[in-house]
């Protein structure tokens, strides 16, 4: 993965590059670590990587249900416990179902020709607009873009916290790629 998004030829393809790439930049933030450092919150906050990780997946199944138009059950206690990386959790695990439903995002989004396609707003959820009756395709796109790139950033934070990791070097490292004279990728400093 370049360290930017590479030009795009349309707008769809420049929405879906932009989320796999923010997707990208939040498992970048893992690589590297034990389930018991993906559990830490070494910040104020009570996020851990593994949590951020574990909420995404969550956001994007969410999101693709409503695209799809299944029925939602709405739990209030899930929100708040999307974001823990519990005792059973692995980060292995969290990172296998942040990829199946980037895989259910992007072949949903490529089943759906028009950008337009309505996506209906669940009425009574107090954080929704009540005066609007759906978003577009367009609008969920960029919402998982937003969504993704904030907690990714977060991510960058917990996981600094953690062992002084940042985001270039940790990408260097899962990408594989050489030492240069301006960028050292990310290594353990204890080593197994």
């Amino acid at each position: 993965m370049p360290a930017t998004v590479p030009p795009v030829e349309n707008e769809r393809e420049g929405l879906t590059a932009f989320l796999a790439y923010q997707r990208q930049a939040l498992r970048n933030a893992a690589y590297g670590l034990t389930d018991e450092q993906a559990r830490l919150t070494p910040t104020a906050s009570s996020l851990s990587v593994g949590g951020l990780i574990k909420h995404v997946a969550r956001v994007e199944h969410t999101w693709m249900d409503m695209v799809e138009r299944l029925p939602r059950q709405g739990d209030p206690n899930a929100y708040a416990e999307g974001f823990v990386f519990g005792p059973d959790d692995t980060l292995e695990g969290v990172l296998a179902d942040h990829r199946r439903a980037a895989e259910r995002t992007d072949r949903v989004v490529a089943g759906i020709d028009d950008l337009g396609y309505p996506v209906p707003i669940p009425k009574g959820v107090p954080w929704f607009p009540q005066d609007a009756d759906a978003w577009s395709l367009r609008w969920v796109l960029l919402h998982l873009i937003h969504e993704t790139a904030r907690h990714a950033g977060h991510a960058d934070i917990v996981r600094e916290s953690v062992d002084g990791a940042t985001a270039f070097p940790l990408m260097a490292a899962a990408e594989g790629r050489p030492e240069t004279p301006w960028l050292t990728p990310w290594r353990p400093e204890n080593p197994a």
